[in-house]
């Protein structure tokens, strides 16, 4: 049977059921009218077609009206068995309507956390492999005695082992600030030692490719309310980022200084940088581009973990990060309140 919707224009599932009931009442007079006064058929005949031509148009309207539902009840049943490209369809403004819509923005959440898992899965399933896989090589080449333990041999491994224990830790941080079980120590930290310590360890990762980190604080005594250890994890990060995608015999520069009440700190690289059309998105997780600073690999190994975390830690201490307009190259701004924030927790 056709659905047919002609009750649609109407906002309120009162009103359609109001106007139902008139239809048929007004359809089965009318009908009861005809066959008495010409045709001249008696109440034994006119009434039960009056009644049987009611309960037709009754039908026909109730099921258009209750068509989106008996839609949602398949489409539920088929992302019971994870199928989630079903949608209703929403024509109605009333209430059934608005279940409608409501019931599709659920499916296409629910279609992106489902994307969102298999990519997960897919991309530590990777990156896990590739470290364990050249671990294990070194290690069965130690014990078959074709290479020695030498300290190279196991500078490698180490580095192998560096990298695995890089990764399950920032699965752990994103499980915990996407769960808001992170409470910040919040203290004043003054940035001019604070960033020159973190360019000091970003130096040890960049030394292969001779990148040089200069720090420049405006006013020299400037300082910002913060936790610590999130607010060295987040610099830290940018930096690793940056180092991965910098030339060589190059610079990363760090730049803090006071805008407003606020605190700006900057980390510029001179690498491909980020196109304009996706830095709307490059602290969303997995984020995956063209431009290979996009996903944060730096920092994870290539989950695209890195910015995302980074970007909860930031709103923890409600502040905000961009990619700014810097010229050539990578300009990752951070901007902290100067007052001290009140931790909170961020949704994905």
């Amino acid at each position: 049977m056709p659905d047919v919707r002609p009750l649609d224009r109407f906002r309120s599932i009162k009103i359609k059921l109001g106007v139902l009931v008139a239809a048929s009442v007004a359809l089965a007079s009318f009908i009861t009218w005809v066959g008495l006064s010409q045709f001249h058929l008696g109440p034994s005949r006119t009434l039960p077609i009056a009644i049987a031509l009611s309960l037709v148009v009754t039908q026909l309207l109730a099921r258009g009206m209750t068509s989106p539902l008996r839609e949602m009840t398949h489409a539920a049943g088929r992302m019971a068995d994870g199928d989630y490209s079903q949608r209703v369809q929403a024509t109605s403004n009333d209430e059934v309507g608005q279940l409608a819509e409501a019931f599709n923005t659920m499916s296409d959440d629910l279609e992106q956390a489902d994307t969102f898992r298999r990519e997960l899965v897919a991309n530590v399933a990777h990156e896990l492999r590739t470290p364990v896989t050249a671990l294990q090589a070194q290690l069965e080449n130690i014990v078959d005695g074709v290479s020695e333990p030498d300290p190279v041999t196991m500078q490698a491994a180490l580095a192998q082992t560096e990298r695995l224990g890089r990764l399950v830790t920032y699965l752990l941080d994103l499980s915990r600030l996407e769960a808001g079980d992170v409470p910040l120590q919040i203290e004043e930290v003054r940035l001019d030692d604070f960033l020159h310590e973190a360019a000091d360890g970003a130096a040890l990762v960049g030394s292969t490719k001779r990148l040089r980190f200069p720090v420049h604080v405006e006013p020299e005594d400037l300082s910002v309310q913060a936790d610590p250890e999130r607010l060295h994890q987040v610099v830290a990060n940018l930096l690793h980022n940056a180092v991965r995608h910098s030339p060589p015999d190059d610079e990363v520069l760090l730049v803090a200084s006071r805008v407003g009440t606020d605190v700006r700190i900057d980390v510029v690289d001179h690498g491909p940088g980020i196109a304009p059309e996706q830095r709307a998105h490059v602290f969303e997780r997995f984020v995956r581009g063209n431009t290979p600073a996009i996903t944060g690999q730096g920092s994870t190994g290539g989950t695209g973990l890195g910015l995302a975390i980074v970007r909860w830690a930031v709103d923890l201490h409600g502040g905000r990060i961009e990619v700014a307009d810097g010229g050539p190259g990578c300009t990752m701004r951070v901007t902290l309140p100067g007052r001290p924030a009140t931790p909170r927790a961020r949704t994905a």
